[in-house]
């Protein structure tokens, strides 16, 4: 009887370490304090507004949101086009999670990316340059 109260107890005590520590690690993944070799690097990521629970996103447009653009419309891609859009994307705003690839009307894509509070729409022209984000 003692037993298995002594192995429920030291089973629940490593459940909370490891909760603690995925904690810490999630908390700190937005985070990053080395150095880049680079100046680049520094410099695209510093474009990204990291998420932070409570903090309101900025409405915020950089370049150019194309006309045909609508929340909710469009088709969601897959495939080669939309793994090129998703890298042209996330090479210019590195650091969030790209959820989905949507086509838009006029044949440009918006790339919806999430984790982070800007930008959640980065829109990508058929050549797969980024033309803008917001």
């Amino acid at each position: 009887m003692f037993s298995r109260k002594l192995t429920k107890f030291v089973a629940a005590g490593t459940a909370a370490v490891a909760l603690a520590i995925g904690g810490v690690a999630i908390a700190n993944s937005g985070s990053s304090s080395s150095s880049s070799a680079s100046g680049t690097a520094s410099a695209a990521t510093a474009k990204v507004i990291p998420f932070h629970r409570g903090e309101p996103s900025p409405s915020k447009v950089v370049g150019r949101v194309p006309s045909s653009f609508r929340p909710g419309t469009g088709t969601i891609v897959t495939g080669t086009a939309a793994e090129k859009a998703k890298a042209a994307a996330l090479a210019a705003y590195p650091g969030g999670t790209v959820n989905r690839v949507v086509l838009l009307s006029n044949g440009e894509y918006n790339v919806h990316v999430i984790a982070v509070n800007w930008p959640h729409h980065v829109f990508v022209n058929s050549e797969f340059k980024v033309i803008g984000a917001e």
